[in-house]
């Protein structure tokens, strides 16, 4: 802190440059925040799975229902405490463009099986005795301007038809990462009033005693309905989850060679204009080592100019990123976790100092190294 007049002194001689130099890291650490928000919002279901649930598919896809047999015979499974199901249904909201996840829910267990979703006890109540009752997520009932007692009509495209619901209910994640934008209405609703494939669920999901039996009970399962018409495909919630994302592709992979590129660039522009900034100022710096400066001291006070840049226009970068979260998912539903945790806010702002020392290194080290008769001879 002694010196920093002197670092703020000479980043401020060239204004324009150094205003340029924080913007560009300012622009890279938005991007890296964006591209972190998206890597988080693809990777949320598995960050959240249950360590003690399955999830139950049928072997041929996640699209082919399963019996809604199969649900006393898992409950039956030594190491089974507990099963629900579920439907997804895939219907449309005034317009297409308003995609969310519509589940058809059995009523008697869902929300024993997660209890991360809290609904008050009173909503649980109004929709269980309402058969056109719905639950909805807090986030997409802020979507929508939805309150409790809103009738809302859904066009059916895998099951058709025009469907209403009463909101009865809007749960909350007891987690930031917790999915709040979920649409649920009971499975008998829709058993009843479907013209096709009654008596099927989507998947069941199960909880176990002993997440250490887990592959244990992943083999029992499936082994139960070997040879029946419809074979199962058994996964922790976790593996479920992971398998989904991939699906979409390496999307992990595209981001940080995106983030890599980024900082690579990054880093060039830094250290030549470092570079520059040092050329331009040495004889200073021989006038320096002339008063009794050490080499060190030269070689640190260039570094800390270039770290000074980095955490302004990383932090702005950062804040930037943050204010731009704050509005919520802009794709429409899309991208349901949209947070920018403050861990990745800190990695952020570690690679921007990373870089900002990198890309002053080389420079210091020729600062440094400057004797003072050869410098002072210099025009």
């Amino acid at each position: 802190m002694k010196y920093l007049h002197l670092v703020l002194t000479n980043l401020f001689r060239k204004k324009t440059r150094t205003a340029l130099t924080a913007g560009s890291f300012a622009v890279a650490l938005f991007l890296f925040g964006i591209l972190a928000v998206v890597d988080g919002a693809f990777r949320q279901g598995v960050d959240v799975a249950g360590v003690d649930r399955l999830v139950v598919l049928n072997r041929v896809s996640i699209i082919q229902p399963l019996p809604l047999a199969y649900r006393d015979r898992l409950a039956r499974i030594p190491g089974v405490t507990q099963v629900t199901f579920a439907n997804w249904f895939g219907g449309v909201y005034q317009d297409e463009r308003n995609f969310f996840p519509q589940f058809a829910i059995d009523r008697e267990s869902y929300r024993q099986m997660f209890p991360e979703f809290v609904v008050p006890d009173d909503q649980w109540q109004a929709f269980l005795t309402d058969k056109e009752g719905a639950i909805v997520g807090e986030a997409l009932a802020e979507r929508f301007k939805w309150k409790i007692g809103d009738r809302i009509p859904v066009r059916g495209t895998i099951f058709p038809g025009n469907w209403e619901f009463n909101i009865r209910g809007i749960y909350r994640g007891q987690r930031v990462q917790d999915d709040t934008t979920q649409f649920w209405f009971r499975w008998d609703y829709l058993d009843e009033r479907k013209s096709f494939s009654k008596g099927l669920v989507g998947w069941y999901t199960v909880r176990i005693a002993n997440p250490d039996d887990a592959v244990r009970l992943v083999k029992t399962i499936d082994e139960q309905f070997a040879n029946s018409p419809a074979e199962t495909k058994t996964d922790t919630e976790k593996a479920f989850a992971a398998s989904f994302v991939k699906q979409m592709g390496n999307i992990q992979l595209l981001i940080m060679s995106i983030g890599s590129v980024v900082f690579f660039t990054l880093l060039l522009v830094t250290g030549n204009t470092m570079a520059i900034a040092v050329r331009e100022r040495t004889r200073e710096l021989a006038v320096l080592k002339a008063v009794g400066f050490s080499n060190g001291f030269v070689l640190v006070l260039v570094i800390a100019e270039t770290m000074v840049v980095a955490a302004i226009g990383g932090g702005l970068g950062r804040g930037l990123a943050k204010l731009f979260t704050l509005r919520g998912d802009p794709t429409g539903g899309l991208l349901p976790f949209f947070y920018l945790s403050p861990d990745a806010i800190a990695l952020g702002l570690g690679l921007a100092l990373a870089v900002g020392v990198l890309a002053g290194i080389l420079p210091a080290l020729a600062a440094s190294r400057l004797r003072v008769v050869d410098a002072l001879r210099r025009i």
